[in-house]
């Protein structure tokens, strides 16, 4: 996957920042409908730095249970789980925007979607964008990550494989 366009954006640039050094790099093309993708340690960063950053995994409950979550305890924050499909069909969760709106009130918020690998996070990030969200970023590589050379996930990118806090269970 090539890097199509990396833009550092300080803190001046995301509403409502209390973080002067703050910056996130953005690697993605960001013409694409959201405020662009953010590696799984950018993402971090700013959600232990940035007052109004918010983490919205928007994977399946199965995968919460069985994969793990996102853990932001050491942030002082609690991860939002919005499905935006439903398991075991996959079928678009049509209350997706509405339980957005009802758990991050705030739109100027910065919000970082993440999924597995990436995918269903990008769409959630572009849905937020149409629904006036200010910032919503892609977390890439998701919490998964792609798979390695044995088709295993976990261990070649996303927030697991860079040993970032997380819960399972």
């Amino acid at each position: 996957k090539g890097l199509m366009n990396v833009t550092t954006v300080n803190e001046s640039m995301v509403s409502d920042s209390n973080d002067p050094s703050g910056d996130l790099e953005i690697i993605a093309n960001t013409n694409q409908g959201y405020d662009g993708d953010v590696t799984p340690v950018t993402a971090w960063s700013a959600l232990q730095t940035l007052k109004n950053a918010v983490l919205v995994d928007v994977r399946t409950q199965a995968e919460w249970i069985f994969v793990g979550t996102p853990s932001l305890c050491q942030a002082g924050k609690e991860l939002v789980t919005i499905e935006l499909q439903h398991y075991p069909d996959m079928a678009f969760n049509k209350n997706f925007g509405t339980s957005l709106q009802k758990l991050v009130t705030d739109k100027k918020s910065v919000v970082f979607f993440i999924c597995r690998s990436g995918a269903r996070s990008r769409n959630a990030a572009i849905m937020a964008k149409q629904m006036g969200f200010d910032k919503t970023y892609n977390i890439q590589g998701g919490f998964e990550g792609d798979h390695d050379q044995n088709r295993h996930r976990g261990n070649q990118n996303g927030w697991k494989s860079m040993g970032l806090p997380w819960i399972q269970g």
